[in-house]
């Protein structure tokens, strides 16, 4: 089997939402290509919200479901181990990716084979075109730009995740991305535009 033909199906992608039916629709949207090329094996929508918004997307829209009271961290964990493909996506409801992203996670995923380093990735953040233009919104904009977010998305091994000690409740979210450290994490081309 080529080593396309074994990319097939790698990706497993945890959303975490909040019960806003807007925000997650605009981030499913943006993976659709994604599933359609193969490359997404599922969708897990992890909602802290309580109502039933999200259960009803999730049953539209094919993906898996998941209720979960607890804080945001420790929801993605709860969606990782629900997860079944070898590598994992981590996105936040409202979290649109542009259409470069599937060719760039899969030759991502195939440079971190190849090379045998664990390494992760976060994707490029892009101002919304819709978005507030006030100095203070260009600053924060800037420094995401240069650091990364936990909001711009996570590509990770599920193995390298789990040696990480994933999210946990104890947490917050950055923490893990602090832990990757510089050298072992990647600021993709790929742009996230964070819908509000």
């Amino acid at each position: 089997m080529s080593q396309k033909g074994r990319l097939i199906g790698m990706l497993s992608v945890i959303v975490a939402t909040e019960g806003i039916e807007r925000t997650a629709v605009a981030t499913l949207a943006s993976l659709v290509a994604g599933a359609a090329a193969g490359v997404v094996r599922e969708v897990i929508l992890v909602d802290r919200s309580g109502n039933d918004v999200i259960e009803r997307v999730a049953d539209v829209a094919g993906c898996a479901f998941l209720r979960f009271e607890g804080s945001r961290p420790a929801a993605l964990a709860a969606g990782a181990r629900q997860a079944r493909s070898p590598w994992l996506m981590f996105l936040h409801a409202g979290a649109v990716l542009d259409a470069s992203w599937i060719e760039e996670a899969t030759q991502f995923v195939e440079g971190v084979a190849a090379s045998g380093q664990p390494r992760a990735g976060i994707f490029r953040y892009a101002r919304s075109p819709y978005a507030q233009s006030g100095w203070r919104d260009s600053l924060v904009s800037v420094l995401r730009t240069l650091k990364g977010d936990t909001e711009q998305g996570l590509l990770i091994a599920r193995d390298h995740y789990d040696r990480l000690g994933g999210h946990d409740e104890g947490r917050s979210e950055a923490t893990l991305v602090r832990q990757l450290g510089r050298s072992s994490r990647t600021l993709l081309r790929s742009r996230v535009i964070l819908a509000a």
